[in-house]
């Protein structure tokens, strides 16, 4: 089957289009072939985290596509269902925190940049229905990460209002629909203009420039939550923007790990700050059908080929997307 792998050196310097075998599924596991995949930040993530000296390594978190054997044991899907991948492995039951054996597809295992995948039936479930191939095949990792953060970690209410920061990217897209969806008032913040116009044309109460001063912007608004995905360049607005007794939660650092806080100002405020990451398959599940309720479809932002992988991966680390960027696998 045909792949795109990397190999050798770190980065997109070492990854090829190439042929790969195939694996069969063996007790509990199903053999997807796969129409569709999509592309996360982790992808760029893994290149640089996969050892030169480790063998081959097919990349990708995100896939849709039709299920084409299972093997012994398997009960929850059959050949010729329409499926979706969830890519968070062993990770069962909604809990505080992931258990020891926690993993996402795509490293160390194969991911899902491939014409075939095999993986746990667990990590299978039936395509919203509402969702075209493209769109089914693009969302599953960032919006579980957006589910488990808005709902289980902040508990967001009808009414609140929430702050995202760097709207633009997957994740922070799907906070955006979903807590509309919810019944909150949303802000969000981009440096560029364009993200902001489109952030508003899909129900952004207010979209004001990351490099802007806040405070004046929103007339000294305060938000109930805040979800921080972006690190160091922005957390220091984020914190001052959340009200006394609000909730902070935050999943990314792309801008940076590390962050100085006045303990003293966070206790007074009163603040919580909770960390996330990823999601059970209890909230996978739920989030399948909070989106089919609500009728929501992850934004596109342009399809390229299975082939052309790595000028896909190029848009993706350049930012110049504005949306989930996929790839087509089969028609």
């Amino acid at each position: 089957m045909k792949a795109f792998v990397h190999k050798g050196k770190k980065g997109l310097e070492g990854t090829r289009y190439r042929d790969m075998e195939e694996t069969e599924p063996k007790q509990g596991e199903v053999k997807i072939s796969l129409k569709t995949a999509g592309l996360n930040h982790r992808d760029l993530f893994v290149l640089e985290r996969h050892k030169e000296s480790d063998p081959p390594l097919i990349i990708g978190s995100d896939g849709a596509g039709v299920v084409e054997s299972v093997g012994d044991g398997v009960t929850r899907v059959s050949p010729g269902d329409e499926v979706v991948i969830n890519p968070s492995l062993g990770w069962m039951d909604r809990s505080e925190a992931p258990p020891e054996n926690f993993g996402i597809v795509g490293l160390p295992g194969h991911g899902t940049f491939a014409e075939k995948i095999t993986l746990p039936e667990d990590n299978v479930e039936l395509k919203p229905v509402h969702l075209k191939w493209e769109e089914a095949g693009v969302f599953s990792l960032a919006a579980l990460t957006a589910y488990r953060a808005l709902f289980t970690r902040a508990q967001v209410n009808r009414g609140d209002t929430v702050l995202l920061p760097g709207v633009g990217s997957g994740a922070v897209t799907f906070l955006l629909l979903f807590a509309k969806a919810a019944g909150a008032r949303v802000i969000v913040t981009s440096r560029s203009e364009e993200k902001r116009r489109k952030a508003i044309e899909l129900g952004a109460d207010e979209a004001i420039d990351s490099e802007g001063d806040w405070n004046e912007a929103l007339n000294d608004e305060q938000a109930d939550i805040v979800i921080e995905t972006v690190g160091a360049a922005t957390f220091d607005k984020s914190l001052n923007q959340l009200r006394k007794g609000g909730t902070l939660v935050t999943f990314g650092a792309s801008a940076g790990d590390e962050i100085k806080l006045d303990l003293r100002s966070f206790f007074y405020g009163q603040y919580n700050m909770l960390g996330s990451t990823m999601g059970s398959r209890d909230e996978y599940q739920d989030m399948l059908k909070f989106i089919s309720k609500n009728n929501i479809k992850p934004v596109m932002d342009t399809s390229y080929p299975l082939k052309d992988t790595r000028h896909a991966l190029e848009r993706l680390n350049e930012a110049k997307q504005l949306g989930k960027i996929a790839l087509i696998i089969t028609n």
